[in-house]
């Protein structure tokens, strides 16, 4: 099996400026809930393409900011760091392959 992204750079950009611009308006809030978007946003654009090359689509459905939210502002920040890791770990946890 391969994984095969279909992200363009245009997406790229669309979710980057649109982050940015929440961040702004949000005063910082918006980024407790970045870390899940960047990560659905990257494995939505994947598909897994199996030995016969069949082209399968990956869905990732994601949740629990609060709680990560409360620990990184509890720790000044130092939660963050641990944050990141464990939303990518939720996220993998949380696809299917369609």
């Amino acid at each position: 099996m391969k994984l095969k992204g279909n992200v363009s750079t245009i997406e790229i950009l669309a979710h980057l400026i649109i982050w940015f611009l929440l961040t702004v308006v949000t005063l910082g809030i918006a980024l407790f809930f970045f870390p899940y978007s960047f990560s659905k946003f990257i494995i939505n654009n994947f598909d897994v393409i199996d030995d016969q090359g069949v082209a399968r689509r990956m869905s990732c459905n994601i949740g629990h900011v609060i709680l990560w939210a409360i620990i990184s502002i509890l720790t000044l920040g130092i939660g963050y760091i641990f944050y990141t890791y464990k939303v990518w770990n939720y996220s993998l946890n949380h696809t299917t392959v369609g």
